[in-house]
């Protein structure tokens, strides 16, 4: 460093502008059973479910929130969404990735407060979720999202989209119902996407949680399009091709013609030597990832 520089930060004061304090927020996913679901001769029927905590304290108490929390002076984001999804849940070895900022004005109504979302991928029926000091309760909701297009316009130069979209939470064990619709404003402009959000109506979610819901769903989808690998995120150590389709369907809301499934994931699976057999199936070669192949 200079010693013009170093002369310059010694009267440089951080308080000469003002500072939002920075949070995390973590929309973890899990493709789990719905209970009730079961059929002899049916494989069980697999949710896309996302995980939410009961507030305990104001703002919003008793409402229902993604996981997160405050930064810490000494650490980063991702060291502060590690600890956050810890303390709150007990969840330690999620895959976790920072997706985007969420920063509007009266977001929050405590002040300016800047949140890093996240995404996070388990297999949800590993765990035993507890909940920690800032929650009531930790509990995983059945997803459904739905999209309606509500205006179109297409220019030589320019598109500029409208989207309606409902989103419906529901955890079978307590029967509770959390729904929000949300505005979705797409422009693209010399081939570049501009896109905001706007919530019309919400029930019971806290913050703008359910404008970081519906972004963390759209950005697996076009991830999973990208790369089926992230889908292993979700998985068991060993599972069915039958599983591992059906949870790419799940995520996607759309079937997967079987062959073309197949041979897009046949580099990336090893054959083991077990079969699962049982409930009415026939018995069905389990696989595992390839790592050689996985982490080239």
């Amino acid at each position: 460093m200079s010693k013009e520089e170093q002369e310059y930060l010694d009267k440089y004061s951080i308080t000469n502008f003002e500072r939002p304090s920075v949070a995390v927020d973590m929309s973890v996913f899990s493709i789990m059973e719905n209970l009730g679901t079961e059929n002899y001769r049916r494989l069980p029927k697999k949710e896309l479910k996302i995980l939410m905590i009961k507030r305990a304290s104001f703002p919003y108490k008793d409402y229902w929130a993604l996981p997160g929390g405050f930064c810490r002076k000494d650490e980063d984001i991702c060291e502060t969404a590690k600890r956050e999804l810890k303390e709150e849940t007990g969840i330690e070895d999620a895959y976790l990735n920072l997706i985007g900022t969420f920063g509007d004005i009266g977001r929050d109504p405590r002040g300016w407060i800047i949140s890093n979302a996240f995404m996070a991928l388990i297999n949800g029926e590993d765990y035993v979720l507890r909940a920690g000091m800032d929650a009531w309760e930790a509990k995983w909701f059945s997803l459904c999202l739905q999209q309606k297009e509500v205006k179109k316009e297409v220019s030589e130069a320019s598109v500029y989209i409208e989207n309606e979209y409902v989103i419906q939470l529901y955890n079978e064990e307590t029967e509770i119902h959390l729904n929000a619709t949300i505005k979705e404003y797409k422009e693209y402009i010399n081939y570049h996407e501009n896109v905001r959000y706007e919530v019309l109506d919400c029930e019971a979610i806290a913050f703008d949680h359910a404008k970081l819901i519906l972004y963390s769903v759209l950005t697996l989808r076009r991830y999973v399009k990208d790369s089926m690998k992230l889908v292993f995120d979700l998985m068991p150590e060993q599972f069915t091709l039958t599983q591992l389709q059906n949870s790419l369907e799940v995520i996607l809301d759309e079937k997967l013609l079987t062959a073309n499934f197949r041979r897009k994931i046949n580099d990336y699976v090893i054959e083991t030597e077990q079969i699962v057999e049982g409930a009415g199936h026939r018995p069905a070669k389990l696989f595992k990832r390839n790592i050689e192949e996985f982490y080239r």
